[in-house]
């Protein structure tokens, strides 16, 4: 934990104050395992994703609830 304080006061803000939870995330990242290798494959994608939102309004207007009105 000793660490992490540290570390947290080196990126001290100008003001020099450092909070709590900035210290805990600190001790978070120092936990946190190490992200896996990364695995060469041949895959590949055949079709470009393409955003669709006519899709889900129609999946929606069949739906019995009302949209609450924002605006």
């Amino acid at each position: 934990m000793l660490v992490a304080v540290e570390l947290a006061l080196e990126s001290a803000p100008p003001s020099g104050r450092v909070s709590t939870e900035h210290v805990i995330n600190v001790l978070g990242r120092l936990q946190a395992q190490p992200l896996p290798e990364t695995v060469a494959t041949n895959l590949q994608v055949s079709q470009t994703p393409l955003a669709d939102t006519a899709r889900y309004d129609s999946l929606r207007a069949g739906s019995d609830m009302q949209e609450a009105d924002h605006a």
